[in-house]
């Protein structure tokens, strides 16, 4: 007889899927931390450009889990962002792709380093709206099954006496 080890809360009878793959959860775990940095920033050039990236970083946890591959060569061939990608396989996140395809320039130009190019007012806006992005699409992500689905029932069982 061979003895287990480890105690018995750690033998599962059926083996449970995570809710999101490992790459998933990595991309949202840098946009964790993307968010943490960006909320130590004191500059609000800086903070709105890592809060953007941020959000980036969750709008690719979604096309990890959810993305498909364009169908034809001319399509793949084509550059577009996250943020005209992603309505497409996730539509109740089409709101967020607005706000944050509209922060765009200001991010590019907030790299740039260009002074003024953002006010601390819309730096603390987008650090907000990046954390509650970032908390739904977590939700959204979370909620994918745990446990493989009921396999259907098989007809001829309910026949057999």
């Amino acid at each position: 007889m061979t003895k287990l080890s480890g105690p018995p809360s750690d033998i599962h009878p059926v083996l449970r899927r995570a809710s999101a793959p490992p790459a998933a959860l990595d991309l949202l775990s840098q946009a964790q931390h993307g968010l943490d940095d960006a909320a130590a920033h004191e500059l609000p050039n800086e903070r709105y450009a890592t809060a953007h990236l941020a959000a980036l970083r969750t709008a690719a946890a979604v096309l990890a889990v959810r993305g498909r591959p364009e169908s034809s060569e001319r399509a793949r061939r084509r550059i577009r962002s996250a943020w005209d990608v992603l309505p497409e396989v996730a539509p109740e996140l089409t709101e967020w792709c607005a706000l944050f395809a509209s922060g765009a320039a200001r991010r590019a130009r907030a790299e740039a380093g260009i002074r003024g190019a953002v006010t601390a007012r819309e730096a603390d806006d987008l650090l907000r709206d990046t954390a509650m992005f970032l908390r739904v699409v977590q939700r959204m992500l979370a909620a994918q099954p745990a446990l493989p689905r009921a396999r259907a029932a098989d007809p001829r069982a309910a026949a057999r006496p």
